[in-house]
C-alpha cells in the first residue's frame, strides 16, 4: 500500500478522560500509553494532551486523549477544551464512593459545553487490583446498573471496564473499546442518511 492511500484512511477521534481528581485518569492514560506508572499522586494542572496511533480494520485512528483536571477549580479551564468531543471515558475510584457520585455533574459538564452532543462512553471503575486488599470497595454490580442506565438514557451501548492504572488489567481493552464504539456511531450516522 503506497503512503498516499494509507494517509487518506486516517482518522483522528478527541477523546476525554472525565471523573474526580486522584481517580486515575493520568495513570491510565500514561499506562494506555506505555508509560511507567508512578504511584505518586501529581495534579493535572488544567488539561495535559497525548497522542496514540492505532490500526484499526485497515485505517489508522489517531486517539487524541484529552486528560482534565478533575479539581472543581479547573471548570473554567475544561470548558475550552469539551467541543469536538469525539468519545468520553468517564473514571471513578473503587475505592471512593464519592467519585462514583460524581459521574453525572462530569457528565453534565461535557454536555453543556459540548453543545448537548451526546458521544459513545465508557464508564471506567479504576483500581481494581485494590479489592483483594480493601474493605468496602464498590461492587461490580454497581458499576453495571450505572452502565445500563446511561446506555438507556443515551442510546449508545456504554460498557462497564474495571481497570487498574498499576498492572494494565483492562486499560488497552478500555481505550479500543471507546475508539471501536466512536466508529461504529460514525458508521450509523452514515447509514441513517
Amino acid at each position: 500500500m503506497d503512503r498516499g492511500h494509507k494517509m487518506s484512511r486516517r482518522k483522528i477521534h478527541k477523546i476525554m478522560l472525565l471523573g474526580e481528581g486522584g481517580v486515575g485518569k493520568t495513570s491510565l492514560r500514561k499506562t494506555y500509553l506505555g508509560e511507567n506508572f508512578k504511584d505518586d499522586y501529581s495534579m493535572t494542572i488544567g488539561a495535559d494532551f497525548a497522542v496514540k496511533r492505532v490500526e484499526m480494520d485497515g485505517m489508522e485512528i489517531v486517539a487524541q486523549i484529552w486528560d482534565l483536571a478533575g479539581q472543581p477549580r479547573f471548570k473554567t479551564i475544561r470548558e475550552v477544551y469539551y467541543p469536538g468531543t469525539a468519545g468520553v471515558l468517564l473514571v471513578f475510584d473503587l475505592t471512593n464512593p464519592y467519585t462514583f457520585e460524581q459521574v453525572l455533574n462530569w457528565l453534565q459538564e461535557m454536555l453543556e459545553s459540548n453543545q448537548n452532543k451526546i458521544v459513545p462512553m465508557i464508564l471506567i471503575g479504576n483500581k481494581s487490583d485494590l479489592r483483594d486488599q480493601l474493605n468496602g470497595i464498590m461492587s461490580k454490580e454497581v458499576g453495571l446498573d450505572y452502565a445500563r442506565k446511561l446506555s438507556e438514557w443515551s442510546g449508545y451501548e456504554v460498557p462497564y471496564v474495571e481497570t487498574s492504572a498499576l498492572s494494565g488489567f483492562n486499560v488497552d481493552e478500555a481505550f479500543v473499546t471507546l475508539l471501536r464504539n466512536i466508529e461504529q456511531s460514525f458508521l450509523k450516522k452514515i447509514i441513517v442518511k
